[in-house]
């Protein structure tokens, strides 16, 4: 298929504004599905994962393929809780364009301002559907001002809804001043265009005059007939629209109702009129690992091969199924390729296309094209892979760090193997899990982004991967800093083997401001002292910050420079530097005021407005500070920070006070000095 008739779209909401229900809807209307399953009856077929359906909700972004009036699309199905922001990053960033998903009542949500901001980062092209037309309680009108307001964007609908609530019917199309009705009898596949109704024709001309202005404001053409009060080209209404949306200065919104069969095909011609398609992106940065430089990786089905690996799922029977995207070249079954991150050659075995859960064979993968490679050994989420001979890295995935941690040993000795192999398999699929074995105990330790990530994570060892373990109670991951600045000089030596080892190192210690990291700087030249010390050295100071300075936990937000070394050529060894390095770090960092920090997590909560006084005393006993509070239709939206360890449990202390009606999402902010 031609490239321009690619679409690799991702679709984004918050928890519960239906998205998981109109991909079924996508997929039924393109022949991928032949009957609609629901996802209030656990039958949705992007959530594939038992807990997903049970929890009703998606946590793993599964990419199937569809084909839509001569165009392929293929759907890369995002989560919208917050504990799996790290699938969304990871999914928006092999997107070419997005389908934002917004509830027709709840308007736009904390987390889809989260999402909203992370395809921002990655320059995500976006659509806007408004969906749930049809619930009590829905107001399209209220919902653009606020997505006008929220994301600073100029939003354009090219179709009106008909009535609301109960009463919503149908819809206006903007541009042509039509009324489009969907026929229930066949689910909405038959769509019948007639006149506009006399009522409608005043709200309808009004908004096809602001659509014709924002068009106007970025193509002169159709301003000089605007002005002139001639016939417009809607052909070239549509050329500027998609230049603009892919420009990100115009926001086109859609509406309907997934679940009533509403505006679903009328989506689907926007998503492959107005979104881009593989020829439309701008070049991708990677490093040219030859040469350690920049290089840009065009779109070019001749060139290299060089893809993204951005998902890993492991099946019983397959073994790992590795989702890429390709940027350039082509992949071919049955031939080696090189994982240009791990430095690994590796064989691809088979090469799949997914329909929702069903498996398509390919032949070659192609530039532009996301798929499945089947064959990995060693391939980890994130890593580029390509050819030997034109080594490009595609820019790495950065994760956010894990903030909640737990304790998990196997029931019986014999399950020990099985367990740690299971967790071998979960932090390749997740790269925000980590485990690790505790060297003094021999405890296994996981850590993951919040209860839920952990919850879901240790349900799918005993279910899925019928490993009995036990669990502990959920302990915070802490961090450590200073809060003065120091300089110390260390002195090593020590006789080994008849032969002296010594070094003196001097090093500087200073605090930085929150977040912005760990540096290392040095003032030592390789021509005072060789590489190969100046590199263990390097490895003293990691290996220090990782084993931190009073408690164990990582070192955070401090500068370490390397002030000056004293180097004799006949008692010098790579040893003695580390050594010295490592007594020089400690004995800096316990005299530098060193402080222990704990995560703090910024808290979204919406309660109805008679609890909103119990729900703000709630937060502030836990040690949260109030950041705002505005009224909503659906409630009060309460913003707050609070530190992790105060928020274990907060789930059930919510339901129990709001009974049952408040809820809350939560995302890992900052680290701060513990309070006492």
């Amino acid at each position: 298929m031609d490239d321009s008739h690619i679409r690799n779209i991702g679709i984004m909401a918050h928890i519960d504004a239906g998205k998981t229900t109109t991909t079924e809807r996508i997929l039924f209307y393109t022949g991928e599905n032949y009957r609609i399953g629901e996802v209030d009856d656990g039958e949705a077929s992007m959530d594939y994962l038992e807990q997903e359906q049970n929890r009703g909700i998606t946590i793993t972004s599964a990419a199937t393929t569809c084909f839509w009036k001569e165009h392929q699309i293929n759907i890369i199905d995002t989560p919208g809780h917050v504990d799996f922001t790290a699938e969304v990053e990871r999914s928006l960033r092999v997107l070419d364009g997005a389908v934002a998903v917004v509830c027709g009542v709840s308007g736009v949500e904390p987390q889809t301002e989260t999402v909203w901001r992370q395809a921002d980062t990655y320059s995500v092209p976006r659509i806007v559907f408004v969906n749930k037309m049809d619930r009590l309680g829905a107001d399209f009108y209220r919902v653009i001002k606020e997505i006008e307001t929220k994301f600073n964007i100029n939003a354009v609908p090219l179709y009106l809804p008909i009535g609301s609530e109960q009463s919503f019917s149908g819809l206006i199309d903007v541009l042509n001043q039509k009324m489009i009705t969907f026929e229930p009898s066949d689910l909405g596949s038959s769509m019948t265009v007639s006149d506009l109704p006399t009522e409608h024709q005043d709200i309808a001309q009004s908004w096809h005059d602001k659509l014709i202005d924002a068009v106007a404001s970025h193509n002169d053409e159709i301003m000089e007939a605007y002005f002139a009060g001639e016939e417009i080209d809607h052909t070239l209404v549509y050329q500027t629209l998609r230049k603009a949306t892919i420009a990100r200065k115009l926001l086109p919104v859609f509406v309907g109702a997934s679940l009533k069969n509403i505006g679903v095909q009328t989506l689907l011609d926007g998503i492959v009129q107005l979104l881009p398609s593989p020829l439309d992106i701008p070049p991708l940065k990677g490093i040219n690992v030859k040469k350690d430089e920049e290089v840009d990786v065009i779109h070019d089905p001749n060139g290299p091969p060089l893809a993204l690996i951005f998902k890993i799922i492991h099946d019983r029977e397959a073994g790992a199924l590795c989702f890429v995207r390709v940027y350039s070249g082509q992949f071919k079954k049955a031939t080696a390729v090189m994982n240009i991150t791990k430095k690994k050659r590796e064989r691809i075995n088979r090469i799949v296309r997914m329909h929702a859960n069903r498996p398509e064979a390919l032949d070659t993968l192609s530039c532009g094209d996301i798929g499945v490679i089947i064959g990995f050994k060693g391939a980890q989420t994130g890593d580029t892979i390509g050819n030997e001979a034109s080594q490009i890295l595609l820019e790495e995935i950065r994760f956010p760090e894990p903030v909640i941690s737990v304790a998990i040993e196997p029931n019986t000795l014999s399950d020990q193997d099985k367990l740690k192999h299971s967790l071998q398999i979960l932090s390749q699929e997740d790269p925000t899990f980590f485990w690790k074995e505790d060297k003094d105990t021999g405890q296994l330790v996981i850590s993951g982004m919040g209860e839920l990530h952990l919850e879901v994570l240790k349900t799918r060892l005993t279910d899925e991967m019928k490993v009995k373990a036990r669990v502990g109670d959920p302990q915070v991951t802490y961090r450590e800093s200073i809060t003065k600045s120091i300089t110390k000089t260390e002195h090593y030596e020590r006789l080994l083997a008849g032969k002296e080892h010594s070094a003196t190192v001097t090093l500087s210690l200073r605090p930085l401001a929150q977040k912005e990291g760990t540096h290392i700087i040095s003032k030592v030249t390789t021509k005072e002292l060789p590489s190969e010390f100046l590199d263990a050295i390097h490895r003293g100071i990691q290996n220090s910050l990782s084993s931190g300075i009073r408690y164990g936990y990582e070192v955070i937000d401090l500068e370490v420079t390397i002030e000056s070394v004293q180097y004799n050529e006949l008692t010098a060894s790579s040893f003695a530097y580390e050594a010295a390095t490592a007594l020089c770090f400690e004995s800096a960092a316990r005299d530098a005021e060193p402080v222990l920090l704990e995560p703090v997590m910024n808290v979204d909560i919406t309660v109805p407005s008679q609890y909103v006084g119990d729900v703000m005393s709630n937060i502030t006993s836990r040690g949260g500070l109030i950041q705002s509070m505005e009224s909503r239709v659906t409630g009060d939206h309460v913003i707050a920070q609070a530190p992790l360890a105060r928020l274990f449990g907060y789930s059930t202390a919510l339901r129990s006070s709001t009974q049952g009606r408040g809820t809350f999402t939560m995302e890992f902010s900052h680290f701060a000095p513990k309070e006492s």
